[in-house]
């Protein structure tokens, strides 16, 4: 008799390469997102869409706060339509990156989510930055995180 693992067959290679070549389209993972942020290649914007008091508590560094339910076309005016956005809620367990990602694709725009989110970060072994500002990796990267549009700071202030 089998094993639960191998009581299914695994897919032939062509189906598993379709499969795992589709989903790395849909998501990156905390140590891409921090070796991305610590190497200053930041092509990218990472957004945070949990509630401003989680973000506050404790939040990716380099992330800008946008809660997946403020996501909507006027707020996404402030980046170019091209621009690529990876977002994260606190983890596996919440669907707050899934809401996100949906919304920002109906508006058009490019999205991975982050698997894992906040607790894959700290589980990596990575700091999490606290406050109401995104903060930086300290590394080569330091200066160089990105910036929170100059609208969406004026949407931030009117709120």
């Amino acid at each position: 008799m089998a094993s639960a693992v191998a009581a299914i067959p695994a897919a032939a290679s062509a189906q598993a390469i379709e499969h795992f070549s589709r989903l790395l389209t849909l998501e990156t993972d905390c140590w891409d997102v921090h070796q991305a942020l610590s190497s200053g290649v930041i092509d990218f914007v990472l957004l945070d869409v949990r509630s401003p008091e989680l973000y506050a508590a404790g939040h990716v560094p380099g992330a800008i706060s946008l809660p997946h339910r403020k996501i909507i076309a006027s707020v996404m005016k402030a980046w170019p339509d091209a621009q690529l956005f990876v977002v994260y809620c606190a983890g596996t367990h919440c669907n707050g990156a899934d809401k996100a990602a949906l919304a920002l694709a109906r508006l058009g725009r490019g999205v991975k989510i982050m698997i894992g989110g906040a607790t894959g970060w700290v589980d990596e072994g990575f700091a999490l930055a606290t406050g109401s500002e995104p903060g930086t990796i300290a590394g080569p990267a330091a200066n160089q995180a990105a910036a929170t549009p100059a609208p969406l700071e004026r949407w931030k202030r009117e709120r």
